[in-house]
């Protein structure tokens, strides 16, 4: 069984595309037989990712800090749940469980997340392909500054290009599906 890690918001967003889209990711996930790696909580898209996969069947492990889990956001219902102290032993944790990483729409934390695991591949520090969707154009801005950092000589094309795009869940994991391909 592969294993992706899934970073995104312990929020719904206002939009329900973004669950829609959480929920449909889910699906892939057990329908293909890919393991959830995650944050651990039961509450926002983290929420619905992991009851999605696991209401149909698939396997998910959660990782989160204790004083999260004290604040009872975690969710007690996974098929494995990690306890940390911190949040960087969290992010490490979960990398470190997983072939693949994805972003979904999220806040501060979910960018920081982004951010590190793309500074790690940059470095040769994770080796995994890094996906992101891009659920009705949230991440437009985003993308448009790499293109930026890029054209103002901050960013290297090439490590531009770690960062593979989709628009559905079917079409992100064909992608990163190939990339797995070309590892064997």
């Amino acid at each position: 069984m592969k294993s992706i890690v899934v970073y995104c918001g312990s929020n719904p967003g206002v939009n329900p595309a973004y669950r829609e889209a959480a929920r449909k990711l889910g699906e892939q996930f057990a329908e293909k037989e890919i393991r959830l790696i995650y944050g651990g909580g039961n509450i926002g898209l983290m929420g619905a990712i992991a009851d999605t996969v696991l209401s149909n069947g698939g396997e998910v492990t959660g990782v989160i800090p204790n004083f999260l889990a004290a604040l009872e956001v975690a969710h007690n219902t996974l098929t494995e749940l990690h306890f940390v102290e911190t949040m960087h032993e969290r992010k490490f944790k979960m990398v470190q469980l997983a072939k693949a990483v994805i972003a979904l729409p999220g806040g501060y934390g979910t960018f920081d997340e982004l951010f590190e695991i793309l500074t790690w591949r940059q470095l040769k520090l994770y080796e995994g392909p890094i996906g992101l969707l891009n659920i009705n154009g949230f991440y437009d801005l985003l993308l448009q500054q790499l293109d930026r950092m890029v054209d103002d000589g901050f960013l290297k094309a090439e490590n531009r290009e770690l960062l593979i795009v989709a628009e559905t869940a079917e079409e992100l994991l064909a992608k990163i599906e190939a990339v797995w391909e070309q590892e064997v």
